[in-house]
């Protein structure tokens, strides 16, 4: 696990392209900010019809091989894109790009799934989020000072960074510990996947959760800087919140958590997600905001993890990928989707009505966690 999570951790800090491509764009390559934008949605589109391809593709050649892939692959075509000028062969190279990249996720959490017994599994995949935290964490502000000296010099790290990730999970022993979990794993019967209709039901459930955490990117900045008068540096330490009890909370919560039943976790967690963002409805001082933004993040801290150990502790082991592929399509839509919904709602009805409606539709995947199908 230990190997996974170094991997996560060098790969997502090695993401510092993506947060600064709009600027790259408008600044080297003198695109307009609509043309940018559609850079993006690009990149957007490629990652929503990569994971479930990805993850079937993961079943087939394996979960360790794909990430090895997607990895160094990544980091070649970083360095390509930094060459690229014509427009239209942007286009085409990010979506490349994110069809490539995004393959690490679905295989990224089989692999966990393959590696981990059932009993730590919760624990795993929030250690998998501490990493993936701690690399967001680090990758942009070094991003921030490497676009200071050059765009081409932060294209090479991202892109070293990237394929060192891919070296250093090719160097491990990590094959022969994979091929010893699948001699024990027990042959089940194949279903389709959309005739499981207890993962059907968990993917719509989960949706709507989503949608409202993915607000912290989308309405809530708006609501912080616009309505509340803050800075938007004051803005940054307020996120910085979430981050810290990420970092210090989510892996032993999750342990603690470790016996809880599926659904009670799941529960509890869309609730406390969504009713943090909507009692910023009643929010008017700093102390408010940072007692809201503990309140989502105990839920997502909850939430996320055992999602994805619900989706291993279902999925049949020799298809684990597929599940996990379709399961990363949620966030996907839910990224897509949530922060352009949000600020519909902002500027149509207002901040207050914006994070009541929000606690009711998070509210419906805590009904939803309620109903899901335990695995005896």
């Amino acid at each position: 696990m230990w190997v996974i999570f170094f991997t996560t951790l060098i790969n997502r800090s090695g993401t510092m392209v993506l947060p600064f491509l709009t600027i790259y764009l408008t600044t080297v390559r003198g695109r307009s900010v609509a043309e940018a934008g559609f850079v993006i949605a690009a990149y957007g589109f490629g990652s929503v019809v990569t994971s479930p391809v990805m993850g079937k593709l993961s079943d087939r050649i394996g979960a360790l091989k794909l990430m090895k892939g997607s990895l160094i692959l990544s980091g070649l075509i970083i360095i390509l894109f930094s060459f690229v000028t014509n427009y239209y062969l942007m286009l085409v190279t990010v979506f490349v790009w994110s069809v490539i990249m995004e393959a690490f996720r679905p295989a990224n959490l089989a692999l966990i799934s393959e590696v981990v017994g059932t009993g730590q599994r919760r624990t795993a995949f929030a250690l998998n989020r501490l990493a993936i935290n701690l690399g967001m964490s680090i990758g942009p502000v070094a991003g921030g000072f490497l676009s200071m000296v050059s765009f081409s010099l932060l294209f090479y790290v991202d892109a070293v960074t990237s394929i060192l990730a891919g070296i250093y999970l090719s160097l491990t022993k990590l094959t022969s510990v994979i091929e010893t979990v699948k001699k024990e794993l027990s042959s089940e019967k194949n279903i389709s996947l959309f005739k499981d209709k207890s993962f059907l039901f968990f993917l719509i459930g989960v949706v709507p959760a989503n949608i409202v955490f993915f607000q912290h990117i989308g309405a809530m900045p708006v609501f912080v800087v616009e309505d509340l008068g803050y800075s938007t540096a004051s803005f940054g330490l307020f996120a910085a919140v979430n981050t810290v009890l990420i970092i210090i909370a989510e892996v032993p919560l999750n342990d603690a958590m470790g016996k809880w039943k599926y659904r009670n976790s799941l529960a509890l967690g869309a609730f406390l997600c969504s009713a943090g963002f909507g009692a910023m409805a009643f929010v008017q001082e700093s102390v408010g905001l940072i007692i809201t933004i503990i309140i989502w993040t105990v839920g997502e801290m909850i939430y996320f993890p055992v999602t994805a150990a619900y989706v291993s502790e279902i999925a049949p082991p020799e298809r684990r990928g597929e599940y996990m592929g379709y399961f990363q399509l949620t966030f996907s839509a839910a990224f897509m989707s949530g922060p352009w919904l949000g600020t519909e709602i902002y500027q149509l009805f207002g901040p207050f009505n914006l994070w009541l409606i929000m606690f009711f539709i998070g509210m419906i995947s805590a009904l939803f966690m309620f109903f899901i199908k335990e695995k005896n």
